[in-house]
């Protein structure tokens, strides 16, 4: 009982937070800002905490997420929301056909392949007309329909965030005890052991780099859904992705919560 009480007791202050500070909107909406970096830095967690893999680009992913978002809304009128799927099958597309190269690298050089990769994504995103050059793109700015998404209150985004992170932490969670949960914290203790065992490590950082690819667009396509404009600087830089990686490590990398939670 001792173990659970101050998880416990943080999840019912997480829950009654929007409540408690009602009659503030700049601290309702830093609750949802914490919440929706918390699902970002969960997302990084599974490729750079499990399988040992630091990507500094994960921005990519983020960016492609918050601007499916937009330009479906843009292009077609359909609700922002309906781009989050889309963005993340072109996150897993794309964190397939970068990660069979770069999954190659090791340690440093890993990484600063992402951040090329990131920059290079950003430049050119800032150059296209179809997604609205270094201007950006701009949603709804008055809600059409419920899934528009588009709330005066901060509190609504507060409860689809802690939602969606709720989601990826049972998902990290399942997967820290399943087989690939295993195999992912031998390639992290020793690729060169655990290939000695037959693990197909290059198969199983590709899983988890599309998987955590997949999340992070996720996260952009409810970045957009909040803020309801995007430009390459904001969608692309790679502050995201530093903040992603600076959140999972002090909160424990290769732990679904943070250490002193469990």
């Amino acid at each position: 009982m001792k173990r659970w009480w101050l998880p416990g007791a943080l999840a019912l202050l997480v829950l009654a937070y929007p409540l408690l500070v009602e009659g503030s909107a700049v601290w309702q909406r830093l609750g949802a800002l914490v919440l929706l970096a918390a699902i970002g830095a969960s997302a990084w967690n599974i490729v750079g905490g499990y399988a040992g893999q630091v990507s500094v680009g994960h921005a990519v992913f983020f960016g492609f997420g918050a601007y499916a978002s937009v330009v479906v809304y843009t292009h077609l009128e359909w609700p922002p929301i309906a781009g989050a799927p889309i963005g993340m099958a072109l996150s897993v597309a794309i964190a397939a056909i970068i990660g069979v190269p770069t999954l190659r690298l090791s340690g440093h050089y890993f990484s600063m392949a992402t951040i090329a990769v990131a920059e290079l994504v950003r430049v050119l995103a800032s150059t296209s007309e179809f997604l609205g050059g270094a201007q950006g793109l701009t949603g709804p700015a008055m809600p059409r329909t419920m899934l528009d998404l588009t709330f005066i209150s901060a509190a609504p985004y507060h409860y689809i965030f802690l939602g969606v992170l709720a989601f990826l932490l049972g998902l990290t969670w399942w997967i820290e005890r399943s087989r690939m949960g295993f195999y992912l914290r031998a390639i992290k203790d020793s690729e060169r052991a655990a290939r000695s065992l037959g693990v197909s490590a290059g198969k199983y950082k590709l899983y988890a780099y599309m998987l955590s690819g997949a999340f992070a667009a996720l996260a952009g396509s409810l970045y957009l859904c909040m803020f309801n404009f995007v430009d390459p600087n904001s969608g692309f830089d790679i502050l995201i992705s530093v903040k992603m990686v600076v959140m999972a490590a002090l909160g424990g990398a290769g732990h679904p919560l943070p250490r002193r939670a469990i």
